[in-house]
């Protein structure tokens, strides 16, 4: 059995909620299921855990109502672990916590929406490429959810970016001073202006942001995309790839990256940092139509 330090402190929410995910393994788990690990195997290979540990573990989050076991098997009986609503809640905090440990643990402190190519952070986002993006939906600028990736075409290209506004007056304060932030008009600009190549191509273009659907929608408007803009507010597609953010009036952003990834949910190429846009796009639309040649 766990060995547990029940926090006396009934009216501190961090203390009571310390009481709940204080343990380390705790959150790598909420980490991992978010990610699309579910059963018992998947996240003892992943957290090299023994299984005494692990299952103490999780039975302490099914407890806790933030896991819930779903049976997949029927002889013998096998279950897996799902997030809860409640188990969801806690994405924003793991976005915080990598976004912390990204800046002032593996960073020099500093506010970007951008890294070093060199950079641990950098080397993470390339280790995405030949993994599976988990089934999930976001929400688009017009209100509809969609699937981020697309069935109806071989590939899609996710670019990811910090934030774009209809009006000027809409971006954070000294949005201008953090280094990466700029560029995010120019990009989704070049994706409208190039869709049809694109869709000539056989890909499907969505751009994603952690802004509100309400402040996409009258930026798709203004600039009269014909593609997609997904909100990823909740944080869900950010934390089930662990994406780089960085904090702006308040709210988790994300960095400028670039993913190309087949019908099969697989990321076949990965772009990041991305410093010039125009040229982002460019890698994009080559790599999609090496892929299409390459499966021809």
């Amino acid at each position: 059995m766990a060995q547990r330090t029940r926090l006396d402190d009934d009216h501190c929410a961090i203390a009571q909620a310390l009481d709940v995910v204080g343990d380390w393994w705790t959150l790598l788990i909420v980490r991992d299921a978010a990610r699309g690990l579910h059963r018992f195997d998947e996240l003892q290979r992943e957290l090299g855990v023994s299984r005494k540990v692990l299952t103490e573990r999780l039975r302490l989050l099914v407890d806790a109502e933030v896991l819930t076991r779903v049976p997949y098997q029927d002889r013998p009986v096998r279950h897996e672990y799902r997030l809860t609503p409640r188990g969801r809640a806690l994405l924003p905090v793991l976005v915080a916590l990598q976004d912390w440990g990204d800046t002032w643990v593996m960073g020099e402190g500093e506010t970007m929406a951008t890294a070093a190519e060199a950079s641990m952070e950098a080397q993470r986002v390339h280790e995405l490429l030949g993994t599976q993006l988990p089934e999930l939906q976001l929400l688009g600028h017009d209100g509809e959810l969609f699937d981020p990736v697309a069935a109806a075409t071989p590939h899609t290209v996710l670019y990811c970016f910090p934030g774009a506004y209809a009006r000027k007056d809409a971006y954070p304060p000294d949005w201008a001073r953090i280094p990466g932030a700029q560029g995010c008009t120019l990009e989704s600009c070049t994706y409208r202006d190039r869709l049809a190549e694109f869709t000539a191509a056989g890909a499907t273009v969505h751009g994603v942001s952690t802004q509100r659907p309400d402040e996409q929608r009258a930026f798709a408007e203004k600039e009269r995309l014909r593609f997609p803009l997904l909100s990823d507010a909740d944080l869900n597609l950010t934390a089930a790839l662990r994406l780089p953010t960085f904090r702006a009036a308040g709210v988790s952003r994300l960095k400028r990256l670039t993913l190309v990834v087949d019908r099969d949910r697989v990321v076949r190429d990965v772009q990041y940092p991305v410093t010039d846009v125009t040229a982002s796009v460019d890698a994009a639309l080559a790599t999609v139509g090496r892929l299409r040649r390459s499966t021809a």
